[in-house]
């Protein structure tokens, strides 16, 4: 590795004018500076990153804790897109980062003491269980943490509009002609809640009386639950003609179920997801489905972690909502005139 004394050589300068190049100093001249960090990097110099540690009391590493139920990890369609617009943002401003899986050699830790182990800056925690014990923990330590999809009191949040989003897919189906919409929701979490109630509020305020036995539980991205949930739907004496998933991923299951029984998409039944991913866009027909906005959310969330650790007197704890964009694909039948008619 290239040391600063080479460099002080090459340049014809000390040492210390080296260092206060390289570490921002304001008392060298610019035309020095400038000509040493030129010259450092034609060299191929590179920071220590301990001694870097030392002085700044600041690893530059980012702890990413991501434990979803279905234990899919980064091939999560979703959220595996959060964490790459995280990334490339937080790289971008000089971080590396760490998931904080909990284990270290096959040592179990809880999630705080693998933060701490890892010496990271800040953590932010997307698709946990909020609620267990080790996470409360972490959230109640003094690590800047930024949360994503979830509203902590005390700590930067990141949270995709889903009130809003839910509202422009349920008018869209309705302008669309329908009136017995059916929904298939995810998991007990804040996420579902608040599509669960964007969702009841958006037929009432159309005038829209929905019944109970439309309204299904299931699991995000479990699409074989979905099936079983769309076949019970459809099963009805008095079926919907649409119906809701909690994820695009989920809607696959739904509309293998469909197929199997020889029904058509749309012509038959109408179909729409949540989420934007890839697949949605190529399937035939389209998924209708409502697009989350995956870039802003992970580089807001990276910005503000990073804020809160450079800047932790002067960055307010706030909560950042991020709209999606409703994509109308081809899988929602336009229904002339509306049936069930209001």
């Amino acid at each position: 590795m290239v040391s600063m004394k080479e460099i002080a050589k090459k340049c014809n300068v000390s040492v210390a004018t080296v260092s206060k190049a390289l570490n921002g100093y304001s008392d060298i001249g610019e035309e020095t500076r400038n000509y040493i960090l030129k010259t450092a990097s034609e060299m191929g110099y590179l920071p220590n990153s301990s001694a870097r540690a030392l002085k700044t009391k600041r690893t530059f590493n980012l702890g990413v804790l991501f434990v979803d139920e279905a234990r899919s990890g980064l091939t999560h369609d979703y959220f595996n897109h959060v964490l790459e617009s995280f990334k490339s943002t937080a790289e971008a401003k000089g971080y590396d980062i760490t998931f904080t899986s909990g284990n270290v050699s096959g040592r179990r830790m809880t999630y705080l003491e693998h933060c701490r182990y890892r010496s990271v800056d800040g953590v932010v925690m997307a698709c946990v269980d909020f609620t267990a014990d080790e996470v409360q923990e972490l959230l109640l330590s003094d690590i800047p943490a930024v949360t994503i999809d979830h509203i902590c009191d005390g700590r930067i949040s990141v949270v995709s509009n889903n009130i809003q989003g839910m509202e422009d897919l349920v008018t869209y189906i309705y302008k669309k002609g329908h009136r017995k919409i059916a929904y298939i929701h995810g998991d007990d979490t804040s996420v579902t809640k608040n599509r669960l109630g964007s969702f009841y509020r958006t037929l009432q305020r159309l005038g829209i009386e929905e019944p109970d036995e439309y309204v299904r539980p299931s699991f995000y991205r479990d699409a074989d639950l979905a099936g079983e949930r769309t076949g019970e739907l459809l099963d009805l004496k008095d079926p919907p003609t649409c119906i809701l998933y909690p994820d695009d991923y989920a809607a696959l299951g739904g509309i293998n179920e469909i197929r199997e029984r020889g029904l058509r998409i749309p012509e038959d039944i109408s179909v729409a997801g949540y989420d934007g991913i890839n697949i949605a866009q190529v399937l035939e027909p389209r998924l209708t489905t409502l697009c989350q906005d995956t870039a802003a959310i992970g580089r807001i969330a990276a910005e503000r972690l990073i804020e809160l650790i450079e800047h932790p007197k002067t960055t307010v704890i706030e909560k950042y909502t991020v709209d999606g964009t409703l994509f109308k694909g081809a899988s929602v039948k336009t229904v002339y005139p509306p049936r069930g008619f209001k």
